[in-house]
């Protein structure tokens, strides 16, 4: 069967995990299990595109895997022989029809493993992020994280794990940490960090198919339904975050119509579900966020006092300055730009915010909405150098330079774009 690379590109991101996870279960060694499957997806972006996606492309792929491995296993005498065998040899019967994604999210998140190990791990073997996307997530170099990753590795294969879905408590504290790593890959695919483009729809999507996946498995949790919710009512806004050329278009100037309204009628319905649980968590209260900017017909009609007492709410449970950020935003909507400018002061302090685009661009926005021209051109040229984002970079310049312009004809400005996207 014939198909278009970029199809097999998603089948192949589709069922790498999925792979990656039956090979663990059945032998047991991490490292060289995903050593194994990376050279089998590499195979097959080789092989597919030309002599067609196999019938059972799962079982192609668990196939030449299996054989890899066997032969890191052995030696690697006549492995060129053994790979051409393995390509045409599939055995689907040796390929079980569970998928093993949920088993394998979990196994990343070994308790041996500190937190940022856990969530580094999954989004490499998991998630499929590059070591450099995974660095930049954490702001850290890039050297540093692959060797962090590394020693994740090989401290799981020195715990002899099991392979298989924990049990009480340590399941509670493992899903927390997947659910973070889900959250990451999916914010990663809505703003990508770097590059020209500002979706990676093949992340946001996969990152919606593992929390299906963990929803499926755990449809009581409050906290995966949640967060499954905001998934949906956020990726539902794709179509609309960007012109034809690819340039940004910000919340309140996005048409609405563009919005996938499926999506948003299974994010609301998920948005009820989870805040009829006993306690709320981070993730159903940013759903419930996504859900009041859904709820509006207009960026007129948006609930903002409904919009900051939940960004409060969310600080209170779970401190965090991307939260307090976007409580600035909310509460220039309702008390005025001075006091989100008041709120934001609150952050120049914290190492974790100290230049970073976002905080700029907001301080930036606020600044234009009270007339302050020169306040604003600056802020919008620093934080436009401080995004590694093409698509952010030409936003913010773009706003720079109508700045400048309105600077010069002496015109005041009175309204202005929330940064929400």
């Amino acid at each position: 069967m014939t198909a278009p690379e970029p199809v097999i590109e998603d089948l192949l991101r589709e069922l790498t995990p999925q792979v990656l996870g039956t090979l663990v279960r059945r032998h047991g060694q991490f490292e060289g299990c995903e050593d194994a499957v990376q050279e089998a997806v590499l195979a097959a972006t080789v092989q597919w595109p030309a002599e067609g996606v196999p019938n059972n492309p799962r079982g192609w792929l668990t196939t030449v895997a299996s054989r890899r491995l066997i032969d890191q296993m052995r030696s690697d005498h006549a492995r060129r022989e053994r790979e051409s065998a393995a390509a045409t040899e599939v055995m689907p019967g040796d390929v079980p029809d569970t998928d093993d994604t949920l088993i394998l999210l979990f196994l990343c998140c070994h308790p041996t493993l500190t937190a940022a190990s856990q969530t580094a791990l999954t989004l490499r073997a998991v998630g499929g992020l590059t070591t450099a996307e995974i660095a930049r997530a954490f702001l850290v170099p890039q050297a540093t994280m692959a060797a962090r990753i590394s020693r994740a590795k090989q401290r799981i294969k020195a715990a002899g794990s099991s392979f298989g879905l924990p049990d009480g408590a340590e399941r509670e504290e493992r899903l927390r940490v997947v659910l973070h790593v889900l959250y990451l890959i999916f914010n990663e695919g809505y703003t990508a960090s770097s590059g020209s483009e500002l979706h990676r729809a093949d992340l946001a999507h996969e990152a919606i198919r593992l929390a299906r996946t963990v929803h499926a498995q755990l449809p009581e949790d409050g906290e995966v339904t949640g967060l499954l919710a905001l998934m949906l009512l956020t990726h539902a806004r794709r179509q609309a975050r960007t012109t034809a050329a690819g340039d940004l278009v910000p919340l309140d100037e996005q048409d609405r119509t563009k919005w996938d309204r499926g999506l948003i009628d299974e994010g609301i319905e998920l948005v009820k579900a989870s805040l009829a649980g006993p306690a709320l968590g981070p993730y159903r209260l940013q759903a419930a966020i996504a859900a009041t900017h859904a709820d509006a017909a207009t960026a007129e009609e948006t609930n903002w006092p409904q919009v900051h007492t939940l960004y409060l709410i969310l600080e209170r449970i779970a401190p965090n300055p991307m939260v307090t950020l976007n409580r600035a935003i909310a509460l220039a909507e309702t008390e005025g730009p001075p006091a989100g400018l008041a709120l934001l002061s609150t952050l120049d302090n914290d190492e974790r915010m100290a230049g970073h685009h976002r905080l700029l661009s907001v301080r930036a926005h606020l600044l234009e909405k009270t007339g302050d021209t020169a306040g604003a051109y600056e802020h919008y040229r620093r934080a436009a150098k401080s995004t590694a984002s093409i698509a952010e970079q030409r936003y913010l310049e773009s706003r720079a330079s109508r700045v400048t312009r309105l600077c010069t004809t002496g015109f005041a400005v009175n309204t202005v774009p929330s940064h929400s996207q």
